[in-house]
Parts: structure tokens; C-alpha cells; sequence
């Protein structure tokens, strides 16, 4: 094992991704589950996600499934990635992490996006517009000033006030900069646009101003990494992503994931095809040595600290293998 692989944490972003067949209440279990196997293959956290209205994507309440997955595990640490605040108010943003980590001391991250919803139809059912995610920086700002009892107002967060829940920035776009001048931890993606990833984490690093959170930058990068026996069993790993990616696109709406089998017999049209074959490209996927070699070169290219997987897909124990895999190259 290399030595930038030895010195790396490995974390998993699971977004509770429905699949055909399967329901809503399966995709969420099937997260709390994976969080169990993953806190025994020595995973460093566990992160959930938010979004709105999609069909494909079961996990609309982060705060909420991590303390399902909070509860159902021991020493992995658990987070969001991430509650996206402009569709929340500061404040109830912090008094449900400070419930979090009242409830589950040391173990909670805050991980913070500035996404406002795929449609118009969500942002409008949120009562947001796409304008709202100018003021994240603003609303950042308010969020932690609750936890250090700084607000104007004279109200306090109970029980937030005076607990320490690491946040983190994710850096879409103007990200990386606003985590810069907050002194945050920043996570950026994806491993299909090397030259964007990179250009973000030197402009963060080149910004960055240390916090009372952070002392210096901390780069986690994320992206899809499938690891399997074969070449080709990692990339039938990344079908049914890539089929749903290419979907909806097409279609405006995002489904649940297929089985591989089934998108192989599939005729699609051809800008069906491109975003298809566009989303087989690009992420980390291969045997356990192809693998820790492009992990290797990402690791050198970025300087980054930790690497948070966000793989998806239909057949669940392939993906547990997948990360059993990845455990046994990271751990040496």
C-alpha cells in the first residue's frame, strides 16, 4: 500500500437510493444496515444526504436518518452530506445537530451544501427559488454563530450553544471559496473532472483563512470508486447510476436504480447513449489494484486528506463486496 493510501481516511456518503422493486422504507434500512458493515471494515464515517421529491432517492431527512444510523452503530462517526441550509432556518439547522450530538457525543459531523432543490416544482414546494442559494454564505455564518452564542438577536440554540459539531462545506462551484473564508473543511467532487477538482482545492487552499473549526485546510474529495475481481464486474457496478444519471437528463425526473441486466438489453436513443456512456467514464473503478493505483494518483494530485465514496447501486451485495475490497486496500 502506498504511503498517501496509509495516511488517508475513508469515509462513505450513502444516499439511500431506491431501487425497482424495492421501496422507500427498504432504501433506508438498507443505509442504516450498510453503516453497521461499514463501522467493521474500519470506515471512517458515514454520511446521508437531502433531496426533495425524487423518485430514485429515499433519504429527504438527514438529521434524521443519521440518528437512526447514529443509534444503530458504536464508533463510526455519522454526518450529512449534506443538509442543504438554504432551504432551512439557521437556527433549527443548529438545534438538530446540538440534539444530535447531545444524544451521541464526538461521533456527529455537519456536513452543509447550498443546493436548493432539482425543480421548480421542489423549490416551490420548499418555498425557495434558485436565488436562495446566494445567501449560504450569510446563512453559514448565522448557523455556527449559534453554537458560539453570538447572535444578535438574544436568543440562544439549546441545547447547540457551546457544543462543537464539526462542519463542512460542500464545495460546488462557489463552495471552495466560502468554506475558505469560513475556516471550514471542504469536500469536493467529482473524480469524472480532475482539472475542476483541482482548481477548487488551490483556490481553498490559496483562501483559506483558519477558524476557531479549522487551523488549516482540509480537503476531502468525493467520487464513485468500484472495486470488484474483474474489470468488468467493477463497471457493471456503475450501470444502473449511469443509466438513472442518463435518464434524467432526458426525462427530468430521477429514477430508481435498475438492475444491471436490465439496462444492457435496453434501446436507447442516442443523447439517451452519450449521457449513458459519459456516465460510465471517469470514476475510479477496477480490480483492487487498478484501484489503489488511481487512488494513488488522485491522492498525489490533491493533497487530500480523506476520500468520501458516494457509490450507488442496484445489487447491494455487490456493493458491500465492493467496499470490503476497498477496506482491504486502505488498511493495508
Amino acid at each position: 500500500m502506498s504511503s498517501s493510501i496509509a495516511t488517508t481516511r475513508f469515509s462513505v456518503l450513502d444516499r439511500s437510493r431506491t431501487r425497482e422493486g424495492h421501496t422507500h422504507p427498504e432504501a433506508l434500512r438498507d443505509t442504516v444496515r450498510l453503516a453497521g458493515e461499514l463501522e467493521g471494515l474500519g470506515y471512517h464515517r458515514l454520511w446521508v444526504s437531502e433531496h426533495h421529491g425524487v423518485p430514485g432517492v429515499a433519504g429527504s431527512a438527514p438529521t434524521v436518518l443519521a440518528a437512526a444510523v447514529a443509534a444503530a452503530t458504536r464508533t463510526i462517526r455519522v454526518g450529512t452530506g449534506g443538509v442543504m441550509l438554504p432551504n432551512h432556518r439557521p437556527l433549527v439547522v443548529a438545534e438538530q445537530f446540538g440534539v444530535l450530538e447531545s444524544l451521541f457525543p464526538g461521533r456527529i459531523d455537519m456536513g452543509l451544501g447550498r443546493s436548493v432543490g432539482f425543480t421548480d416544482g421542489v423549490r416551490r414546494a420548499l418555498g425557495r427559488d434558485k436565488e436562495d442559494a446566494e445567501d449560504f454564505e450569510t446563512q453559514l455564518r448565522e448557523l455556527l454563530g449559534w453554537f458560539r452564542g453570538t447572535s444578535p438577536t438574544g436568543v440562544h440554540a439549546r441545547p447547540a450553544e457551546g457544543l462543537s459539531v464539526p462542519p463542512f462545506v460542500l464545495a460546488m462551484g462557489e463552495g471552495a471559496g466560502i468554506a475558505a473564508r469560513a475556516g471550514l473543511p471542504m469536500v469536493i467532487g467529482d473524480f469524472r473532472n480532475r482539472e475542476k477538482m483541482r482548481r477548487g482545492i488551490d483556490h481553498y487552499r490559496e483562501q483559506f483563512r483558519p477558524s476557531p473549526w479549522a487551523s488549516e485546510p482540509y480537503v476531502v474529495v468525493s467520487g464513485t470508486v468500484a472495486v470488484a475481481g474483474t474489470p468488468e464486474e467493477a463497471r457493471r457496478l456503475l450501470v444502473p447510476e449511469a443509466w438513472a444519471m442518463a435518464y434524467s437528463r432526458t426525462h427530468g425526473t430521477f429514477p430508481p436504480l435498475p438492475p444491471a441486466e436490465r439496462v444492457e438489453t435496453l434501446t436507447m436513443t442516442g443523447k439517451e447513449r452519450g449521457f449513458y456512456e459519459s456516465g460510465l467514464t471517469g470514476h475510479i473503478a477496477g480490480t483492487e489494484e487498478q484501484v489503489a493505483h488511481e487512488l494513488e494518483t488522485v491522492l498525489k494530485e490533491t493533497g487530500a486528506q480523506e476520500v468520501l465514496v458516494t457509490t450507488s447501486t442496484y445489487d447491494r451485495e455487490a456493493l458491500l463486496d465492493s467496499y470490503r475490497r476497498l477496506a482491504a486496500i486502505t488498511s493495508g
